[in-house]
């Protein structure tokens, strides 16, 4: 027997839809909702006056409506209304950044901690953290969460790390941090996270590849908008791909590995920065522009062989994906065509849209996007 639908789930609903219609347009009045929602006036005005209430919206100046010489009331979500925090823990440094409601950076801030499995370092991690959210200035109930981005695999609960020789912290526990921190907290794999960002920035991205070109390689493999992570939780993990044998060591204790190749680790001296890297490469400098030549040649053979596998679009993100420019891919696709059997590949490469803090942010945005799934049915 077919349910029928109760009047409080048409009120649900219709507060739903009026959110996400203010959220997606921005800045709208209520005869912009009345008419492309063909909700009545007065359902309109009852939600609009409840969130605003609650605040979640605000009266956000005037806006011109289709008669002469009126305006009406613009409304506006209040994007600060919840915010989320995103952490990336790394070697040497802990990185963080605050979102608002629009995956918008509001501030960020790192601090120089060395990574130890020890009880010091996490409260010290946490008290870092808490000093930064106090510098927001926002009240206790808008943290919706902190979002932690490892460079591990993690489990699917996102509770705890199931492998990572990085970082030496295989068997993480969320709790190390939770107990220092009121607010809900979950891990998220640096690969994943630079992703996540990379689908917030692009929403009609259905299908891709995405490559992590960070210190360490990572990636992560998009899936009708979803990231799929496998059936025990190393979906991606092609940094351990083996591509030479008898290569240089990689942390996993294997030799060879994409990682020892197609990493900044790889492409960079001790103490060599990126800036400097690329100012020299940029400059035309012989030995600078041979290595990137090198590194370019060692990353198309990692794209090629990972294309004849998945045969869709690779973005090319992570932290070096802000020095690239479109003569780099250029150079990128013309060494693929010398290893590939299929001559038509030469449109499926493109740099990352979000190609900074793309992995703190993203460990923030899965707290905000729950937050725009569930708020309105509240």
């Amino acid at each position: 027997m077919k349910k029928s639908i109760t009047p409080n789930q048409i009120k649900q609903n219709n507060r739903s839809l009026i959110y996400h219609y203010i959220y997606k347009n921005e800045k709208v009045s209520q005869q912009d909702i009345s008419y492309d929602l063909r909700l009545s006036r007065p359902t309109v005005t009852a939600n609009l006056n409840a969130m605003e209430l609650e605040g979640l919206i605000c009266k956000n100046g005037q806006i011109d409506t289709e008669f002469v010489g009126r305006k009406a009331s613009a409304y506006s979500i209040v994007a600060n209304h919840r915010i989320s925090i995103g952490v990336e823990i790394l070697r040497k440094e802990v990185k963080m950044i605050a979102v608002d409601l629009y995956g918008r950076q509001m501030a960020r801030a790192a601090a120089e901690i060395a990574y130890e499995y020890a009880a010091s370092y996490f409260k010290a991690v946490c008290e870092n953290i808490l000093e930064f959210k106090d510098s927001l200035g926002v009240e206790e109930g808008q943290l919706l969460g902190i979002g932690f981005a490892m460079q591990a695999l993690i489990s699917p609960d996102r509770q705890k790390v199931l492998y990572g020789e990085i970082l030496s912290c295989t068997g993480l526990s969320i709790e190390e941090f939770t107990r220092h921190l009121p607010y809900p907290c979950a891990f998220i794999h640096d690969a994943d996270s630079a992703a996540v960002s990379e689908m917030w920035v692009s929403p009609e991205l259905s299908d891709a590849f995405y490559l992590s070109l960070s210190r360490h390689l990572g990636a992560a493999v998009i899936s009708r908008g979803e990231i799929l992570t496998g059936k025990h939780g190393h979906n991606s993990t092609i940094e351990h791909i083996q591509l030479e044998p008898h290569g240089a060591l990689c942390y996993c204790g294997r030799r060879g590995c994409m990682d020892t190749l197609c990493s900044l680790s790889a492409l960079l001296e001790e103490q060599e920065s990126p800036d400097d890297f690329f100012e020299k490469v940029r400059g035309k400098e012989p030995d600078f522009l041979r290595r990137w030549d090198e590194f370019l040649g060692n990353l198309a053979r990692a794209v090629n062989l990972l294309h004849l596998i998945y045969d869709t679009d690779f973005i090319l993100g992570g932290y070096l994906a802000q020095y690239l420019r479109e003569d780099d891919l250029a150079a990128l696709y013309e060494k693929i065509r010398d290893l590939t059997p299929f001559s038509e590949a030469q449109d499926f490469l493109r740099i990352s849209k979000m190609p900074r803090h793309n992995i703190t942010i993203g460990a923030a945005l899965p707290f905000v996007q729950a937050f725009l799934n569930e708020t309105a049915w509240q």
